[in-house]
């Protein structure tokens, strides 16, 4: 009976200390703001012993490039150089998996030649792979290349939505946040949103883990170990 009354005693002194009433659907919505907030610094290496807290050693700025070292103008600048990359990776897993398809110019292209003065067919660079095919354009093809990547970055350094800012004493690309990786060319006249930027990026990134992947692998076979 002592035992009873003791438990008894012991549960209602425990029940006074308990918060009456907490909806529980705001304790979530408390936890999923701190979960989604933004943290201007985070631990970056940690490890947990068997006892005790935590151990972290040292920490990582998520922004330190834009908080630190630069401006917002800075992280409009680095994503610009993200999309372009990603962009460019894109076009290289495209090229790369149509070479490996078959899907070259000897088959879809009435031209027999890439260069007729150098003697370079379409087959020969088919039969090679793509780091060989790539190795034997001639010199004047990298020239070729070079100068459309030089106008196309050309036209972003001068225009501003599609059109010329012949008003403007300095080109909007020289200008803090002027580079943003948009040519404003549209021809669909697809709606851009938020989402659609995310996805550009995303497939980018994954772009570029992929032609590194395959060029590591074709230039070292076995060296990743996806076939």
């Amino acid at each position: 009976m002592k035992v009873v009354a003791a438990l008894t005693a012991l549960l209602g002194s425990a029940a006074a200390f308990t918060p009456a009433n907490v909806p529980k659907a705001s304790t979530d919505l408390s936890m999923s703001s701190d979960l989604l907030e933004v943290k201007e610094k985070v631990p970056c290496f940690g490890a947990t012993p068997l006892g005790g807290e935590p151990v972290f050693i040292g920490e990582n700025y998520w922004d330190k490039l834009t908080l630190e070292w630069g401006s917002e103008a800075t992280g409009t600048f680095l994503r610009a150089a993200e999309l372009k990359h990603g962009r460019s990776a894109m076009l290289a897993v495209t090229g790369f998996a149509f070479h490996k398809l078959g899907l070259t110019f000897n088959n879809i292209s009435p031209h027999e030649y890439l260069s007729v003065t150098q003697g370079i067919k379409f087959a020969d660079l088919q039969a090679m792979s793509p780091i060989d095919a790539v190795k034997m354009i001639p010199p004047e093809g990298f020239t070729q290349i070079f100068c459309a990547i030089a106008l196309v970055e050309f036209f972003e350094l001068t225009h501003t939505g599609g059109k010329l800012a012949s008003d403007e004493r300095v080109a909007p690309g020289l200008q803090p946040g002027g580079l943003t990786g948009d040519l404003g060319w549209n021809p669909l006249d697809i709606k851009v949103t938020e989402r659609r930027r995310l996805s550009e990026l995303q497939n980018g990134r994954a772009a570029m883990f992929a032609i590194c992947a395959w060029v590591a692998n074709e230039a070292i076979p076995g060296s990743f170990p996806l076939p």
